[in-house]
């Protein structure tokens, strides 16, 4: 796949996630209750978002707030806020594997840097995840609630698509090498 054919992929996949994101913020809930009863979701639950819930609570403790963390969340500043598996970011995964295999599927790259490609892409994608809940944590500190909620249900998202595009493009341009 060519870098321009990416990027119109990745843009028809922006198109697609903000038609569908209405449809998808109503009925989180419901896919929430459906994926509860796999059992990954347990591991996620006890064991990666204790994990997430620590590392935020480095970031957060270097803006001089108080923090402790709690079974299912923290509570910052006085301010308990739940965390679940929900919010790990697992739509931005998603869409990051959507794209990996549009990305990725019939290019001529060598196996080192599509490896490459993808470890810095979950990389770089966990990073942008703790900044988002840091962000969230943030904005439920300084800010009136709303800022929070539009934060953490729409511009995220916005986020990451923004993310993949410029992953893409980075990747395409620096990463990605063809075979000799």
């Amino acid at each position: 796949m060519s870098r321009k054919d990416l990027i119109r992929s990745i843009l028809a996949i922006v198109v697609i996630t903000l038609l569908v994101m209405p449809l998808v913020l109503t009925f989180n809930e419901i896919l929430t209750k459906v994926f509860e009863k796999f059992t990954l979701y347990n591991l996620l639950e006890n064991f990666w978002v204790p994990i997430q819930v620590r590392i935020v609570g480095l970031v957060v403790r270097s803006f001089d707030l108080s923090y402790i963390p709690i079974k299912g969340g923290m509570i910052v500043n006085g301010i308990e806020m739940k965390m679940t598996w929900n919010c790990l970011g697992w739509q931005s995964i998603l869409l990051f594997s959507i794209s990996a295999i549009l990305g990725l599927s019939g290019s001529k790259a060598t196996f080192f840097s599509k490896f490459q490609t993808l470890f810095l892409g979950l990389f770089f994608l966990f990073w942008l995840n703790i900044a988002r809940i840091t962000t969230t944590v943030l904005l439920a500190v300084y800010s009136m609630p709303i800022f929070r909620i539009v934060y953490h249900d729409l511009f995220a998202a916005i986020l990451t698509i923004f993310f993949l595009i410029f992953f893409w493009w980075f990747s395409y341009s620096f990463l990605l090498t063809e075979k000799i």
